[in-house]
């Protein structure tokens, strides 16, 4: 069992995470599991969120992991109905899926520094960056849609969407997926908006830096020591130091409380060491 940020109770809640086969979103699906919820832990890779099913079953909790793909609306529609069949109706959406692709990632920092075979922004590939573009903005608007009718008909639930600290300034080497997530912090306001009056509430969170299976080669060389990225982004963290996904929840919990959250929608949450407030000096 984790050690949970406070005591607060999701019990009866059906919590559906998509992405729950990552090291973010599974913390985040055992967590709620933990707190009493009935969790749907959607991904693509079945094997992933089966893992995290067992681990929550041996542990006494109510978890089940389904293949799904956030970019398919029939498909995805048919896992909504397995989740109504064995849960009941969402209450609480967290759209975790997203993620980067190397397609759409340059090797350099800056076009003056380039070097011959490195790719550059001119190398980029628009089926990469549309890539980006469509798991992150399209995989937090699909799921939406599916969702988020159970709670127009029952005139409550919550949206958390997850977005970065690339929303806020944009990292060197990754332009897709930095635009895509600003998309998302767009759309949580967007989506706050328009939901106001259903009684539905939206908010994000924008982690700051973890070590995720997507970004370990980037922060640390093959023996373990960090890299020349790492010490850059350490060094413009005030608490100098990476984030765990263990310090997300407080914040997913509190924006996912319908009491101690009332009247708060439409905000992007940072849990970023302090990244954000730090000017470089």
């Amino acid at each position: 069992m984790m050690d949970l940020p406070y005591n607060v109770s999701f019990k009866d809640k059906v919590v559906v995470v998509t992405g729950a086969g990552g090291v973010l979103c599974s913390t985040m699906a055992k967590a709620f599991a933990q707190a009493g919820a009935k969790v749907a832990a959607l991904d693509l890779n079945e094997e992933a969120v089966k893992k995290v099913e067992a681990d929550c079953t041996a542990e006494g909790l109510v978890l089940k992991g389904y293949k799904a793909n956030v970019l398919e609306p029939a498909l995805l529609e048919e896992v909504h109905q397995q989740i109504l069949a064995d849960f009941g109706p969402c209450d609480i959406l967290v759209n975790g899926a997203g993620g980067n692709n190397p397609r759409a990632t340059t090797d350099n920092e800056y076009q003056h520094e380039a070097k011959e075979g490195q790719k550059t922004f001119f190398d980029l590939d628009a089926s990469g960056v549309d890539f980006v573009f469509k798991l992150n903005f399209q995989g937090t608007l699909i799921p939406t849609q599916v969702f988020a009718k159970d709670m127009v008909e029952r005139k409550s639930g919550c949206i958390l969407n997850i977005s970065s600290m690339n929303a806020y300034t944009p990292l060197t080497k990754i332009p897709a997926y930095s635009g895509a997530k600003a998309a998302i912090s767009n759309f949580t306001q967007w989506l706050a908006t328009h939901f106001a009056g259903t009684g539905i509430r939206c908010n994000a969170i924008a982690p700051g830096f973890l070590v995720s299976n997507q970004n370990r080669a980037l922060l640390f060389n093959e023996d373990g020591t960090p890299t020349a990225r790492s010490h850059k982004i350490l060094s413009g963290t005030p608490m100098n130091r990476f984030v765990a996904s263990e310090e997300l929840l407080g914040g997913v919990f509190f924006l996912c409380d319908d009491k101690a959250a009332s009247a708060i929608t439409g905000v992007v949450l940072p849990i970023d060491g302090g990244f954000a407030a730090y000017s470089g000096v």
